[in-house]
């Protein structure tokens, strides 16, 4: 791994794209915690079974980088391997984030944006997906709409979120029962 010379500046997340998934959860655990989570994306294969492998190909002080990611989309007892290479912005301050930019793999030019708030009880996650699609003559759009968005995007976002929230709100309570007990 070597260190990448500047954060990536992947600015807002693009409107109107062809493909647009949008998965949401409240998560039982403090903002800082769960952006702490998502942010590590190294220890996510860890955390989820889905995950086959991280790797940073470079990164910044702050996690920020070039990072390639594989993951499995289960179809029942079957897995269908899946593999990008993306460009990650890690947005800390009032409004933190964690931006992708894929720049490899099929889904070369997805936009993915993992943003975070503060809600009575514990955090409010937005993970968004958008695309043009791949550069199919024709038919690229309609399937990243159709099949690519909603059987392997989703199906693999839905899985990470829900994944990264149950480890968050397990430490968060892990967290409360130490404090408790030291009282």
């Amino acid at each position: 791994m070597t260190t990448v010379r500047a954060t990536p500046q992947l600015g807002p997340m693009p409107i109107g794209l062809p493909m647009h998934t949008v998965d949401e959860a409240f998560v039982r655990a403090p903002l800082p915690l769960v952006f702490d989570i998502v942010r590590d994306v190294e220890r996510w294969p860890a955390l989820l079974p889905h995950y086959r492998w991280v790797r940073y190909h470079e990164q910044t002080a702050d996690g920020s980088g070039i990072v390639e990611m594989a993951a499995n989309r289960p179809f029942g007892q079957l897995n269908w391997p899946t593999w990008w290479l993306s460009e990650m912005q890690v947005i800390s301050g009032a409004e933190p984030a964690v931006r992708f930019r894929h720049i490899g793999g099929i889904t070369r030019g997805m936009e993915v944006e993992w943003a975070f708030a503060v809600r009575e009880g514990g955090t409010f996650v937005r993970l968004v997906h958008s695309w043009e699609g791949p550069r199919w003559p024709l038919i690229g759009a309609v399937a990243a709409r159709t099949v690519i968005g909603p059987v392997f995007v989703h199906g693999i976002a839905a899985r990470t979120l829900a994944g990264l929230g149950r480890t968050a709100a397990r430490d968060a309570r892990q967290d409360a029962d130490a404090c408790e007990s030291s009282r």
